[in-house]
C-alpha cells in the first residue's frame, strides 16, 4: 500500500474516538493504539519527520505495515478498555517493543468477602499480587496516567472499595467501625460502615468487570431490568440511582481524557515543549530525580514527575541513564523538543547515548554551573540555545528547586522526622 493510499483511508476515519491497528503484509497485528479522534491520530503516523516525533521503531512499524483499520468507540473511556483487551489478544509485535513487561499497567479486581479494585504497575503484580489472590485482572493498559484518571470515572458510576478495611473485620478486631474518607465522598458504598451486603457489593464488582470486558451494551441491559423490577417493587431510590449509572454510562463524560495525546511540535523553529532533569542525594542517600516541565514559556507544574533512585546511589549519570530510560519508557506522556541537563559534557553524553539506544532524536544541553550552584553557560547546539535561554534556565531553575524538595522530603522519611 503507498503512502497515499495510507493518507486517503486515515482521511476516511471518523473524527470519533476508538481504537485503531496498523497490519502488517499477511494481516498480522503489528500495532494497536487508541485515540481521541481517529482520523487526526492515524493522520500523524504520515508526518515527515515521524521518527523524530515518535521514534525509530514507530517509524518502522509504519514502513512495514500495508493496511489499516479501526472500531470505533462511544467514548475515549472505552476506547482505552478496548484497546487494552486487544492489545492483550493479539500481542503485537511493535506494542511490545515499545514497552517492557514492567512498564505495563493493570487493573486487579481482588480475591476477597468485598473485592478491591486497584490498579498495579506490571513491575508489581506478581509480587503485591500473586494469582491467587486475584479475581480479575485486566490490561495491560500503556497510559499509566489516563488509566488513572479512567478509574476515577468509573468509580463515581459505581463506587468500590480500594484500601479501607470491612466493617465486619474491625468488629472483629475489637475496633472501632469508622468511615472511610472515600466513603464519606460517595466514592466507596459502605464496605468500611457495614452499610451494604455482600450480596449487593458482588453486583457493583460485576458491573465493574462487564465495563472492562468490554461489554457495555450487556451492562446496560442488566442495570434497566434491575430498574424496572426496582420500580415494580416501589424501590424508588434504588430505581434512581440505577438511571443515573445508566445515564453515565451512555453519557460518558470523559473531559479528563481527552487530550492531545502526543502532542509533537516541529523541531524546527520554536521549541515548545522543554524537559529538564536533575538529581539529588546526600552521601548516596535519598536518592532521587526530577523532571520539569516548560511550554510555551511557562512552567507547567502539573507535569513534573518524581523518580526514586533504584539502581545507583551517589551517581549523578548512572542516575540520570536511570532517569530518563524510566520516563521514555511512558509512550503516554508528550515528547520534549528539547532535554536540558544539570551538568556539562558527562551528562549530555549520557542522555545522548539513552536517545540512542532508545532510537529517539531529541536535542540535548546542558546548563553549566559555578562552585555556587549558580549558571554560567549552556552547553549545547547553539542554534537551539539561541533566543531561549530564559526557558532553558527556567526549566532548569525548577529542577533543581523541585529535587532539592522531594529529596529532603525523602530524607525526612528515612529519619522518621
Amino acid at each position: 500500500m503507498t503512502l497515499e493510499e495510507f493518507k486517503t483511508i486515515a482521511e476516511d476515519m471518523p473524527d470519533e474516538p476508538g481504537v485503531y491497528f496498523f497490519l502488517g503484509p499477511h494481516k498480522e497485528t503489528l500495532y494497536i493504539g487508541k485515540a481521541t479522534s481517529l482520523r487526526t491520530r492515524v493522520r500523524s503516523y504520515f508526518a515527515n519527520d515521524i521518527a523524530v516525533k515518535r521514534s525509530q521503531l514507530i517509524a518502522a512499524m509504519v514502513e512495514k505495515a500495508a493496511g489499516l483499520d479501526w472500531r470505533q468507540t462511544d467514548s475515549v473511556l472505552e476506547a482505552l478498555i478496548l484497546e487494552a483487551n486487544l492489545i492483550k489478544h493479539h500481542t503485537p509485535e511493535y506494542n511490545t517493543q515499545a514497552k517492557d513487561d514492567k512498564s505495563w499497567n493493570f487493573v486487579v479486581i481482588t480475591k476477597e468477602d468485598f473485592p478491591r479494585v486497584l490498579l498495579v504497575r506490571g513491575k508489581n503484580l506478581d509480587v503485591e499480587w500473586p494469582e491467587s489472590t486475584r479475581a480479575y485482572t485486566f490490561g495491560p493498559f500503556p497510559h499509566g496516567l489516563q488509566l488513572k484518571e479512567a478509574l476515577k470515572l468509573v468509580r463515581k458510576i459505581f463506587p468500590y472499595r480500594e484500601n479501607c478495611t470491612p466493617a465486619e473485620e474491625m468488629i472483629a478486631a475489637g475496633k472501632p467501625v469508622r468511615g472511610c474518607f472515600n466513603q464519606h465522598i460517595g466514592l466507596c458504598p459502605g464496605v468500611c460502615t457495614g452499610d451494604i451486603s455482600k450480596a449487593d457489593y458482588r453486583k457493583i464488582i460485576r458491573h465493574i468487570v462487564l465495563l472492562f470486558q468490554g461489554k457495555k451494551k450487556q451492562l446496560v441491559k442488566e442495570l434497566e431490568k434491575a430498574m424496572v423490577n426496582a420500580a415494580k417493587n416501589e424501590e424508588f431510590e434504588e430505581a434512581t440511582k440505577l438511571r443515573q449509572q445508566i445515564y453515565a454510562l451512555t453519557h460518558i463524560h470523559d473531559v479528563s481524557l481527552i487530550k492531545d495525546e502526543y502532542r509533537r511540535p516541529p523541531t524546527t523553529g520554536v521549541v515548545d515543549r522543554i524537559e529538564a532533569y536533575d538529581m539529588a542525594h546526600l552521601a548516596g542517600s535519598a536518592n532521587v530525580g526530577v523532571m520539569t516541565v516548560v511550554e510555551g514559556g511557562m512552567a507547567s507544574r502539573a507535569e513534573y514527575r518524581k523518580f526514586k533512585i533504584r539502581l545507583t546511589a551517589g551517581n549523578d549519570t548512572g542516575a540520570l541513564r536511570e532517569v530518563l530510560t524510566r520516563r521514555l519508557g511512558h509512550d503516554e506522556w508528550p515528547l520534549a523538543q528539547l532535554i536540558v541537563v544539570d551538568g556539562s559534557t558527562a551528562q549530555i553524553n549520557t542522555a545522548e547515548a539513552v536517545l540512542r539506544e532508545l532510537g529517539m532524536e531529541i536535542p540535548v544541553v546542558g546548563v553549566v554551573k559555578d562552585d555556587k550552584h549558580r549558571p554560567r553557560g549552556i552547553n549545547g547546539r547553539r542554534d537551539l540555545i539561541a533566543g531561549r535561554e530564559r526557558d532553558i534556565l527556567l526549566a532548569n531553575a525548577e529542577a533543581h528547586r523541585f529535587a532539592i524538595g522531594y529529596h529532603r522530603k525523602r530524607k525526612r522519611a528515612e529519619l522518621g522526622l
